[in-house]
């Protein structure tokens, strides 16, 4: 069992940078897919970025591509962070980290392929 747990939203301006954590315990995510979505007010539920399972690979939402970074800790392999850079208005929402251990590649997009959900941390970008 994974149990997954995010951090480091705050307020900020258009133009900021925000730095989001998800930590992981319960269980290894060696092997596993990681992402993380985000759903803004009265939206549904859409990617942001992910790693595939053997992390060699990293995807991005057209949307944020050249703007967010996602990364694995150097020491600490369960700890995932999202970097987002020239926050715009639009990117305010609840960013949630997922990991899933069958996502296949053409899946990684979808949030029905994951296992594991954190709770959310708000990022609000004021304009």
């Amino acid at each position: 069992q994974v149990q997954l747990a995010e951090s480091g939203g705050q307020l900020v301006q258009t133009g900021d940078s925000v730095r989001v954590s998800c930590a992981a315990s319960g269980d290894t995510l060696r092997g596993y897919a990681r992402a993380w979505f985000r759903q803004a007010p009265g939206k549904e539920r859409e990617f942001v970025a992910a790693f595939s399972r053997n992390g060699g690979y990293t995807y991005y939402a057209d949307s944020v591509k050249g703007r967010f970074t996602i990364s694995i800790d150097s020491t600490d392999k369960n700890t995932m962070y999202l970097q987002m850079n020239s926050l715009k208005p639009k990117d305010t929402a609840v960013y949630y980290c997922a990991a899933g251990a069958r996502v296949i590649t053409s899946a990684l997009r979808s949030s029905a392929a994951y296992d594991w959900w954190g709770h959310g941390t708000q990022v609000t970008v004021s304009a």
